[in-house]
């Protein structure tokens, strides 16, 4: 089963991002804790680990702070070596596409090759900008 985050304003869907499985999303925040974290869940970017992933919604005001959260991911992540493509489906896209990982941000992608970081802060955005919730489905 895939995760798809995505804000909507009434029945008009804004934005949305195609994460992958609910375990490429747990690898994604298992890697932040690990690397991150030293391996205390939460201790840094408590918005992102510590919300369940099937818990509904991220509100407008915790975007900001999700936002906050990821910038300093990416950030970081961007002097960390690379972990390549983990899942099956982020090494055909990556090679359809002629992605390489040069850093451990360049190996978190969205289901369209896009940077996943990158893209939930674009997500972050348009529920800040638009008092909108990110939506988990």
């Amino acid at each position: 089963m895939g995760l798809y985050l995505c804000v909507f304003d009434g029945d008009d869907e804004l934005d949305g991002v195609e994460v992958g499985s609910y375990a490429d999303f747990e690898f994604f925040r298992n890697t932040v804790t690990e690397q991150l974290e030293g391996r205390v869940a939460g201790s840094r970017c408590p918005t992102l680990i510590d919300h369940s992933d099937s818990d509904g919604e991220w509100s407008p005001a915790e975007c900001e702070t999700l936002r906050t959260e990821l910038e300093m991911i990416e950030q970081e992540f961007r002097q960390l070596p690379s972990q390549g493509f983990r899942a099956e489906w982020q090494k055909q896209v990556g090679d359809s596409l002629g992605l390489t990982a040069s850093s451990l941000n360049d190996s978190f992608i969205d289901v369209d090759g896009e940077p996943l970081v990158e893209r939930l802060i674009a997500l972050c955005d348009v529920a800040i900008s638009r008092g909108c919730p990110i939506l988990f489905q």
